[in-house]
């Protein structure tokens, strides 16, 4: 009888964990903030950084607490690597979502050195693609513990003229 009660529950528990617990992509939404104040005119200084506030927020739609380690974005445009964005390590609670703040720094000689910036500039639209690995913990029920890394991927569009920025991000998790 023991037996078949001890079969039961760890046939249950394979259960739930191939279906409820079974991990889920986040969903990860960048807001990028304060373009509106983005003067141009920065730029022709090639030695000059410019910095653009983002917002950044992660939804953790899992049954288990993700932790991670301070880690750091990257901003491409045209394969040519042109930003930084530092991402403070936090614990996103399970099926809820943290908003993260944190600011992109361009290095403007490395953008207007690209020979493909000054027609989409002129254009008015500049495409960026950020990409950013968060290696960390899953917690299931405070007694397992198991490593995850959290990648994302984010189109971003500058429109210069509106002064407007869409961003579309894909998110997945890999054990």
């Amino acid at each position: 009888m023991s037996l078949l009660f001890l079969i039961i529950v760890a046939i249950v528990i394979v259960a739930l964990f191939f279906t409820i617990f079974r991990p889920k992509d986040p969903n990860i939404i960048v807001h990028p903030v304060g373009f509106e104040n983005f003067n141009p005119s920065l730029l022709t200084n090639v030695t000059a950084n410019v910095s653009l506030g983002m917002l950044i927020t992660i939804e953790n739609s899992n049954y288990e607490n993700f932790e991670y380690p301070n880690a750091t974005g990257y901003i491409k445009f045209h394969d040519t690597v042109v930003g930084q964005v530092p991402i403070v390590g936090e614990l996103v609670p399970p099926r809820s979502q943290i908003n993260v703040n944190t600011s992109a720094n361009f290095m403007v000689a490395k953008l207007i050195n690209d020979p493909n910036f000054l027609s989409d500039f002129l254009s008015g639209i500049v495409n960026f693609t950020s990409t950013a690995s968060l290696p960390g913990k899953a917690h299931m029920l405070k007694i397992i513990k198991f490593k995850a890394t959290v990648y994302s991927s984010c189109d971003i569009s500058l429109n210069i003229t509106s002064r407007n920025v869409d961003s579309k991000c894909i998110s997945k998790i890999k054990l």
